[in-house]
C-alpha cells in the first residue's frame, strides 16, 4: 500500500461522500486506502461510510473517536494506516482525478513533507484552477498534506492537548521540521475546498477565532520560538493593539458592518476581517480561566 488517505469527520456526512466519491474517481493513481475517523458524529457518517466500503473501488475504514479532538481522530487514522505516505485532507473537498499521483509523484525524494494548493470555492458547482494566490508557505495544512509515515511516528504524531479549533498541524510540523524533513508545494496537488457562505457564519468563525487563539496560547507555552510567535501574531504591538484599541464599542460596530446585508460586498468583507483579527487578538492576550 502506498497511500493512506485520512479524512477526520464529525456530522458532515453529505460532505464526506462526496469527498469519497472523488477519491473513488482517481486515475493513474499509486494503491491506495481511505481511513475515515469519525469524531463523534450523530448523523449518518458510519451507515454511509460503512455502505461504501462494501461497492467502492479502493479500500475504505470506519473508525469511531468519541472525543471531539481533531490531532486524537487523526493520530487514531494513522496507527491504523498501511500507507507508506499518509495524506491528510479534509471532509469538505473535491480531490481532481491526478490528485494522487500528484502527491506521490512529489515524494521523489526521502523526508519530504508535500503540501498541496488549496482552492476555496463556495458551491461544487465552481472548479477554478489554482493561481499565484493559492500558494502557501505553511509548513504543514492538514487540509492538503502527505508525509512519510515513519516520520510522523518517529515524532509522535499530533500532540492531543490541542483540543480545541486551531494550530494542532502547525506544532506536528514543528516537530517534522526539527527532526529534519523538508517541505515541498505541489501545485499540481491541489484540491477545492468547499467554503459554503451559510456554514460561514459570523457567529461560527467567531468561536473559531476564540478557540485558535486559546490554542495560539498553548503553542506558545510548547514552543516559544520567534517563528511561533510571529505565526500566532503574538508579538508586542499585537498585544498592545488587543489591550488598547480593540474595545468593545469597536468590535460591535465591525460586526455590526459585517453582518449588514445593506452594505457594500467590500465593506462587509473589510469589517467581518476586522471583527474575528480582534477578536482572535483580545483572547490572544487575555488571562487564562484558571
Amino acid at each position: 500500500m502506498r497511500l493512506s488517505v485520512v479524512i477526520a469527520t464529525k456530522d458532515r456526512a453529505s460532505y464526506l461522500e462526496r469527498a469519497l466519491a472523488s477519491l473513488a474517481l482517481q486515475q493513474a493513481a499509486p494503491s491506495f486506502e481511505a481511513i475515515v475517523v469519525d469524531n463523534g458524529s450523530t448523523d449518518t457518517t458510519r451507515a454511509l461510510v460503512e455502505g461504501l466500503a462494501q461497492t467502492s473501488n479502493f479500500p475504505i475504514r470506519y473508525l469511531f473517536e468519541a472525543e471531539p479532538n481533531r490531532g486524537k481522530a487523526r493520530n487514531r487514522g494513522v496507527a491504523v494506516a498501511r500507507g507508506f505516505i499518509v495524506l491528510f485532507c479534509d471532509d469538505d473537498v473535491v480531490l481532481p482525478s491526478g490528485f494522487l499521483a500528484a502527491h506521490e509523484a512529489a515524494h521523489d525524494a526521502p523526508g519530504l513533507v508535500v503540501n498541496g494548493a488549496i482552492v476555496n470555492v463556495p458551491d461544487y458547482e465552481h472548479r477554478p484552477k489554482p493561481s499565484l494566490a493559492h500558494y502557501s508557505g505553511a509548513f504543514l495544512c492538514t487540509c492538503n498534506v502527505s508525509i512519510p509515515k515513519a516520520a510522523i511516528d518517529a515524532v509522535g504524531g499530533f500532540d492531543e492537548s490541542f483540543h480545541l479549533y486551531g494550530w494542532e498541524d502547525t506544532e506536528l510540523g514543528v516537530r517534522l521540521r526539527e527532526s529534519g524533513l523538508h517541505r515541498r508545494f505541489s501545485w499540481d496537488a491541489f484540491l477545492w475546498h468547499i467554503k459554503k457562505p451559510s456554514d460561514e457564519t459570523l457567529e461560527v468563525l467567531a468561536r473559531k477565532s476564540v478557540e485558535k487563539a486559546r490554542m495560539a496560547r498553548r503553542f506558545l507555552e510548547k514552543s516559544p520560538s520567534s517563528r511561533v510567535k510571529a505565526a500566532t501574531g503574538a508579538h508586542r504591538l499585537n498585544e498592545l493593539r488587543a489591550k488598547y484599541l480593540l474595545p468593545d464599542a469597536l468590535l460591535a460596530f465591525y460586526a455590526g458592518v459585517a453582518s449588514d446585508e445593506r452594505a457594500h460586498p467590500t465593506m462587509r468583507s473589510i469589517a467581518k476581517a476586522q471583527f474575528l483579527d480582534g477578536i482572535y487578538a483580545r483572547e490572544l492576550f487575555s488571562t487564562p480561566d484558571k
